[in-house]
């Protein structure tokens, strides 16, 4: 029982510096060294591999224009956690980007259903996009509707819903 306990605190220790780490490259994500920040997710994916360095190392290799890799990223980060929301709404923007609005809907529905996400309104808001582009308005603004319910100060998704609103009276 003991080693349980050093196993234990061992694996905290090694979550703590992967946090760090993690923590070292959003700040240079946030500064856009994009390169960086790549890499200090890598240092941190290698300590203790977690959905979040995983998912925050697609958005990074997002902004340098490779989505088939941003979303690979997010496939890892979904295998590592399939219960964090991130990837699945993540995988969807990047789908949208790419055109594929059809491919896009199930990830964002996937999203929704995710026990870990603190930001549930993005893939509301993202499925209403695809379901505009679609041509179904309707379908849109409540997506809209509800993904700023869901985040008051959510403005672009109020903006969103009363653009179509507007077209639609």
């Amino acid at each position: 029982m003991a080693t349980d306990f050093i196993f234990k605190e061992e694996v905290e220790e090694l979550r703590a510096e992967a946090l760090r780490w993690w923590q070292r490259g959003y700040e240079a994500q946030m500064q856009s060294r994009l390169d960086e920040a790549v890499e200090q997710y890598t240092r941190s994916i290698e300590i203790y591999p977690t959905a979040e360095a995983y998912t925050f190392r697609g958005w990074a290799r997002s902004f340098q224009g490779d989505l088939d890799e941003a979303i690979a990223e997010c496939q890892r980060a979904i295998a590592v956690d399939p219960d964090y929301g991130n990837p699945y709404n993540d995988i969807g923007a990047y789908l949208i980007q790419q055109g594929h609005l059809q491919a896009a809907i199930p990830w964002l529905e996937r999203a929704f259903e995710a026990k870990r996400y603190e930001c549930p309104f993005y893939p509301r808001f993202n499925l209403g996009r695809v379901y505009e582009k679609l041509g179904d308005e309707i379908r849109a603004m409540n997506l809209y509707r509800e993904a700023y319910e869901l985040n008051h100060s959510y403005k672009q998704a109020l903006q969103a819903f009363r653009r179509l609103q507007a077209k639609l009276n």
